[in-house]
């Protein structure tokens, strides 16, 4: 059974939310009147963006639609800046074989900074230097290395969890959740900022999420304009000019400009789809689409999802929605409430497409669905109708695992109280554990 602490606290989280409910539902909920959105609330407790590698990952805010409120928040970890394997240095006649500054740059090749360890003057130094990767207060300025020394990371959409009506990207929940995941699984993880409800309802967060990831197809293609155009730029004296081509295309675009980040870094063909909560909902809708879309989303490729504790319900109760409906934090009734706020008036139906995985005729077919990861609590009411949707895809031959945790209760590894606990952390490398089966470069696969 989960500990005194989190009893006690479900209590105190249901009835603020339960109170914010009903005035979100008692207030008024005409979209004319906030056609922009809103993506984050006002009782929020946020992180601000850092450039730094703070505890090992950068990151930074983009508003990348002028037409509503959708924003991301890019995690950048700091291992991207390691040359992509370097062999070791051969020893010098007379010199140690096992040379303190070659040992401690070879133990952190794959984690740390490039430059730690390793002499001023030595040439595996000069390249990065050149690029001006860091300013003097340790920021990432994110200019795009030289081709031989780009280290590419999949990248994987994070859409954070909070009943549709709250939540937020940049939370500080959310924030230390995702730079765990980015250090985890060796990603770019690109946390999505999807309009809340009732401001602005269905299908708008499903649009948004949808919308992000044709943004990376986007960016995938400007930056590959960019190099070609640059490809002209031979040697060091010419990195001024090939600066300047590709300022000119920045110009060019205007808002289209290339993410220098992603394009430094990104790998769009190894895209992955984590959603938390209400945020596995528009995981899974958004990976639909990316199936439905097919070649026309090149490069980017959806390679896998992570559902943790998906937001599933239907309208013929399952065994957990009937013994578990008063659960911790998410009961049942309050969920409902929020699928009201969510969905419009005229709309509203448990066996939504939105709302039921498994409803007749839902396209395309679950055979072609990507690789699927379905992590649910013994606690959470919503359980069953999350294994059920897994157990639909093993049938069809989807390497859809489930991973449940016991004592656990619904958000167990992302709710801003027990994301420190033993049980978060383990679920978190779990998670990475299964991921690198799909995103790791051909030769380099683990075992599962």
């Amino acid at each position: 059974m989960p500990s005194v602490a989190v009893k006690l606290y479900s209590v105190f989280f249901k009835f603020i939310l339960k109170h914010r409910l009903q005035n979100r539902i008692q207030g008024p909920t005409d979209e004319s009147s906030n056609p922009y959105g809103v993506t984050t609330r006002p009782e929020e407790s946020v992180s601000a963006s850092n450039p730094s590698f703070t505890d090992g990952v950068a990151t930074k805010d983009i508003h990348i639609d002028p037409f509503t409120a959708l924003s991301i928040r890019i995690f950048l970890p700091e291992s991207a800046l390691v040359p992509p394997e370097q062999p070791e240095p051969k020893s010098k006649p007379g010199s140690s074989q096992h040379d303190d500054s070659n040992s401690i740059y070879n133990r952190r090749n794959s984690y740390g900074p490039p430059n730690m360890g390793v002499s001023r003057n030595d040439s595996r130094r000069t390249s990065f230097e050149g690029l001006n990767l860091r300013s003097e207060s340790n920021a990432y300025r994110g200019y795009s290395p030289l081709p031989q020394n780009c280290r590419k990371l999949p990248i994987m959409l994070q859409f954070h969890g909070g009943g549709w009506v709250s939540g937020s990207n940049e939370s500080v929940a959310n924030d230390f959740f995702c730079r765990r995941i980015a250090k985890l699984c060796d990603v770019i993880v690109v946390a999505v900022g999807y309009r809340l409800a009732p401001e602005n309802k269905y299908p708008a967060a499903f649009e948004d999420g949808l919308k992000v990831l044709n943004w990376l197809g986007k960016q995938a293609n400007l930056a590959e304009c960019s190099k070609s155009m640059g490809s002209g730029a031979l040697g060091v004296g010419a990195e001024f000019k090939k600066a300047e081509v590709q300022r000119h295309i920045v110009d060019a675009f205007g808002a289209s400009m290339v993410e220098p980040w992603l394009a430094a870094h990104g790998d769009p063909s190894r895209c992955v789809l984590l959603g938390v909560s209400c945020g596995a909902n528009i995981a899974d809708y958004v990976a639909r689409k990316a199936v439905e879309a097919g070649r026309l989303l090149d490069p980017v490729k959806v390679v896998a999802q992570v559902l943790m504790y998906p937001f599933f319900i239907g309208s013929v109760p399952t065994h957990s929605e009937v013994k578990l409906a008063n659960s911790y934090f998410y009961d049942k009734a309050m969920c409902t409430l929020a699928w009201k706020l969510f969905l419009p008036e005229e709309e509203f139906s448990l066996d939504h497409p939105a709302a039921n995985p498994l409803i007749p005729d839902r396209g395309p077919p679950l055979k072609l669905m990507p690789p699927t990861l379905t992590v649910v609590a013994e606690h959470d009411w919503m359980r069953d109708r999350g294994i059920a949707y897994s157990e639909a895809l093993r049938k069809v031959n989807v390497d859809a695992p489930v991973l449940e945790y016991k004592d656990a209760v619904h958000e167990f590894a992302t709710l801003d109280m027990l994301l420190k606990t033993p049980q978060a952390q383990a679920c978190a490398e779990d998670i990475a554990i299964w991921v690198k089966k799909y995103i790791s470069i051909r030769g380099h696969e683990f075992s599962y």
